[in-house]
């Protein structure tokens, strides 16, 4: 039958009801159990009243068995045509996946299923349109995405993600309020493109008649907050990058992102490795994680490798090497026709981070000693200025976050952020944040700082293999 065809016999008996004095969008019911509570504290002849989907109508003649859903679980109903008298005539104008609520007594049938014997209900959402066929539930990615709600109807489990993804991020707030620190909100809507590379949406303010972007990092609006005296602050932020979209990668997507002053990448490598390790035990109750078919071991303390140290052992590459010494250095060891918009370092240092086998690195592992060129908002080692006080971290393949010792010197900081707009190879959107230079000048204290993608942690701990499938409703192409 054709969907139109549904709908138009939906509809009829969406009249039905009206004409029986049953409104088919009612509004407040009050007095309502969960399901679980009703489960869990079950007694013979117990009166409960409860809300949710049908999902199942089983006709017998005079009575019908029916499986009602809601948050917390399903309830077999049953409705009888002696006990609901004149509104027998309404109930069969119910269809599978209408929302009523209903109130009776519970009871055990002769196979042992718990019961609700319905001696009243109430219609209050009538559905105009067929859920999917009950055992092949909704399969088609695609449809799955653009539909989430349909999606969620049908499989359940989809539902438990998105369940546990609203407590990772509670559970995330706790254990930074508890350590002192203070949720923020910073703009989505800038006058310039700041605090990391990547392409940015752009707009116009019509008022201000000026061109605006959509944020593509918070980070150098909450160190804005560490000179004002706010020592510890973390927003969980949506940034926004015009750019690819891939199982790893939305358009719009998550962050933690968090500020310690008087800390350094040391205190923010126990932040991550402390929250993490934690979630991962609290969410799944171990520190041991399937995901996609392997296991994570969370167990801290994690990995560290010396990222300056791989390269150097891989390709023979140094810091001080200009970039074409390393693009001849990365031929020469894996030939190819590597092909760059920019002959820069960065450019060549994304090539390397490519060939690097670093989808081997299932078990959280810290990256440190990154280049200085690569960081331009992070302090240099005193030890080696070439090299910066900054942190990656990868687990299952999957870069999660990101961390720096920050750099407070604004004079050393303008020059840095001049040689990596020369470097940029991203975007030509990017300028100088003058007013975040003057900022660094009336002094900021030495701080750590410390991002994380929320979406693909929800990946790692629901062993999701898309980020689009941790993302409620993500962006999708227009079907016309």
């Amino acid at each position: 039958m054709e969907i139109d065809d549904i709908k138009k016999i939906r509809m009829e008996k969406r009249d039905g009801l009206k004409a029986r004095g049953f409104e088919p969008y009612g509004g407040r019911f009050v007095g309502l159990e969960p399901v679980s509570a009703i489960l869990e504290g079950f007694a013979e002849e117990k009166a409960v009243r409860a809300a949710g989907r049908l999902m199942s109508l089983r006709d017998h003649g005079k009575v019908f068995f029916s499986d009602l859903m809601d948050r917390t679980g399903r309830l077999q109903l049953f409705f009888k045509e002696a006990v609901l008298g004149e509104a027998w005539s309404a109930f069969k104008l119910l269809d599978i996946g209408d929302i009523i609520g209903v109130e009776g007594k519970l009871f055990t049938t002769r196979t042992g299923q718990k019961s609700l014997r319905v001696e009243k209900f109430t219609v209050l959402s009538k559905s105009l349109m067929c859920l999917p066929e009950k055992w092949h539930g909704l399969k088609d990615v695609d449809i799955r995405y653009r539909q989430r709600y349909v999606d969620m109807i049908a499989n359940p489990e989809v539902r438990e993600v998105f369940i546990k993804r609203s407590r990772i991020v509670s559970m995330i707030r706790h254990y930074l309020d508890t350590r002192g620190f203070l949720e923020v909100e910073t703009p989505m809507l800038q006058t310039m493109a700041g605090g990391a590379r990547g392409r940015p949406f752009q707009s116009q303010h019509n008022a201000y008649d000026m061109d605006v972007f959509l944020r593509i990092a918070p980070e150098l609006y909450l160190k804005r907050l560490l000179v004002g005296g706010m020592e510890r602050v973390y927003e969980i932020n949506r940034n926004f990058r015009n750019e690819g979209v891939s199982t790893r990668h939305n358009p719009e997507f998550t962050m933690l992102e968090l500020y310690q002053a008087y800390g350094d990448m040391q205190d923010m490598m126990d932040i991550a490795e402390g929250l993490i390790s934690g979630l991962a035990k609290e969410i799944t109750g171990s520190y041991k994680v399937a995901y996609q078919g392997k296991t994570i071991d969370f167990t801290p303390p994690w990995k560290r490798v010396s990222f300056a140290g791989l390269v150097k052992e891989k390709f023979d590459i140094d810091p001080t090497d200009t970039a074409e010494t390393m693009l001849e250095k990365v031929k020469a060891l894996r030939p190819g026709n590597y092909k760059v918009d920019k002959l820069t370092k960065s450019a060549i240092m994304k090539i390397v981070e490519e060939i690097l086998d670093e989808d081997a690195t299932i078990d959280p592992v810290f990256f440190t000693d990154y280049f200085t060129f690569l960081c331009p908002l992070a302090k240099t080692d005193p030890a080696n200025p070439a090299l910066s006080k900054r942190f990656e971290f990868f687990i299952a393949g999957m870069e999660v976050g990101n961390a720096y010792s920050e750099l407070n010197d604004p004079v050393e900081q303008k020059e840095r952020l001049i040689e990596d707009l020369q470097d940029d190879t991203e975007t030509g959107l990017r300028c100088i944040d003058e007013d975040f230079v003057r900022a660094l000048e009336y002094g900021m204290p030495p701080a750590g700082g410390l991002g994380i993608g929320i979406d693909r942690l929800v990946m790692l701990l629901t062993d999701a293999a898309s980020i689009r499938d941790v993302i409620l409703f993500p962006l999708m192409k227009p079907l016309d």
